[in-house]
């Protein structure tokens, strides 16, 4: 088909726009923690209370709107997700308590899994050639890491001249402007079946049964404990780490004038170096096994992490930490659903990664709330940084048995 013949197509150009609105929103839900928990008096553990619902908000969502997309078209499912997140945002800004936060979360949650990877990437997917999959998966992936690259800093920026509640209603504006980009977001049909066609239960049903999706499911957790945690506590740990070590709040070896600004700064330098390992992941995918990929990665974001928590916590290695943690980000994301596609179709892709997302935002869920109770009742995250060392080697070891080969359905029996 001659549409799907170059890398660069509008469907492409129009999720990565919208992927990087909405990860740059989402990203910089870190930078909050502070100045929500010193205006209202509020415990580390009730604001990361509220971006842990978010969390596990996102992941019950992407299933749902991955089958919304199947069912009522990519576009309809995109404009819910722009308009609930929209919705989430703007009530949140007029939030006085905790639960209320943690309320609102969850329209919050459901709209970046309206904006995000099960939808986008599904229909990316379909838009692609098979030769061109891999790294169209990975360019889109890439795109939330752009996201995140602005978005904490802007916010950083935007809360030195404007309440925190103000940033809220823009951050609400800004994903609402990326509907602009829907008129290019026509991908494909899913190619018909050479024989009858499988529903989406009986197709999903024998793939949630296969024990390779149970491997998949169950090694992605790690991959979302480590990168919630970071995401809502690192600017957090480097403020108050760094700022212990250096007390004047000047650091300007590295060009940067406080630990709060290093900690916006870090997340985002996650982000740009994300960017050049998502590449080459789905450069990578291309020409080797993903699972063994799979493997590599959590394996080598086990030892990163527990080199970084074993060496004194200074300036320098937290720009060390954000630029070897930041190459492996989200390079997981375009082998992950590249094996989701290759093993059980393009047909249900969104569906079917939605639900071994649900496992990612279960870990991330558990990483943020973990996070923020295990640092109120401890003074640090010494505790919960070793509990994503543990269950990053654990996901290291489970990718490796994982059966990469297209399933088949059984044969009809004979009547």
């Amino acid at each position: 088909m001659e549409h799907r013949a170059s890398l660069v197509t509008p469907v492409l150009v129009a999720g990565c726009l919208i992927m990087t609105v909405s990860f740059a929103i989402r990203a910089s839900f870190g930078v909050f923690q502070i100045p929500i928990a010193e205006e209202f008096g509020w415990l580390r553990a009730e604001f990361s209370l509220a971006i842990a619902i978010q969390n596990l908000a996102w992941g019950i969502g992407q299933p749902i709107f991955g089958a919304l997309a199947e069912r009522f078209t990519d576009r309809k499912a995109i404009v819910a997700g722009v308009l609930v997140y929209a919705a989430g945002l703007l009530l949140s800004a007029f939030a006085i308590t905790p639960e209320q936060h943690q309320l609102l979360e969850i329209l919050v949650g459901f709209g970046i899994a309206g904006t995000g990877f099960g939808v986008i990437l599904a229909v990316v997917g379909r838009a692609a050639s098979d030769e061109h999959r891999p790294m169209a998966l990975a360019v889109a992936t890439a795109a939330g890491s752009a996201g995140q690259v602005v978005g904490p800093p802007l916010a950083e920026g935007m809360l030195s001249v404007m309440p925190w509640q103000s940033v809220f209603l823009v951050f609400a504006g800004l994903i609402l402007l990326a509907l602009l980009a829907l008129p290019m977001m026509r991908a494909p049909a899913p190619a018909a079946p050479a024989g009858p066609e499988e529903g989406m239960a009986t197709i999903v049903g024998r793939a949630v049964r296969d024990p390779s999706f149970a491997l998949l499911f169950i090694g992605f957790f790690s991959c979302g404990y480590q990168l919630a945690f970071v995401t809502a506590h690192f600017p957090a740990l480097v403020t108050e780490m760094c700022g212990a070590i250096d007390p004047t709040g000047t650091l300007a070896g590295i060009g940067v004038t406080s630990t709060s600004a290093l900690g916006a700064v870090s997340i985002s330098l996650i982000g740009v170096f994300n960017i050049l390992g998502t590449l080459g992941a789905g450069w990578l995918g291309r020409r080797f096994s993903k699972k063994y990929l799979l493997a590599s990665i959590y394996a080598l974001r086990t030892l990163i992490a527990t080199a970084f928590i074993l060496t004194p916590i200074t300036p320098a290695t937290v720009l060390l930490f954000s630029v070897t943690m930041g190459a492996l980000w989200l390079a997981t994301v375009p082998l992950t659903s590249g094996l989701v596609a290759h093993i059980w179709g393009l047909r249900y892709m969104g569906t079917l990664y939605g639900l071994v997302f649900f496992s990612h935002q279960l870990g991330s869920f558990l990483g943020v709330w973990l996070g923020g109770r295990l640092y109120d009742v401890y003074g640090d995250y010494t505790l919960v940084w070793w509990v994503g060392v543990g269950v990053g080697a654990l996901s290291a070891v489970v990718h490796l048995p994982i059966r990469e080969r297209p399933a088949t359905a059984p044969p009809a029996v004979a009547a």
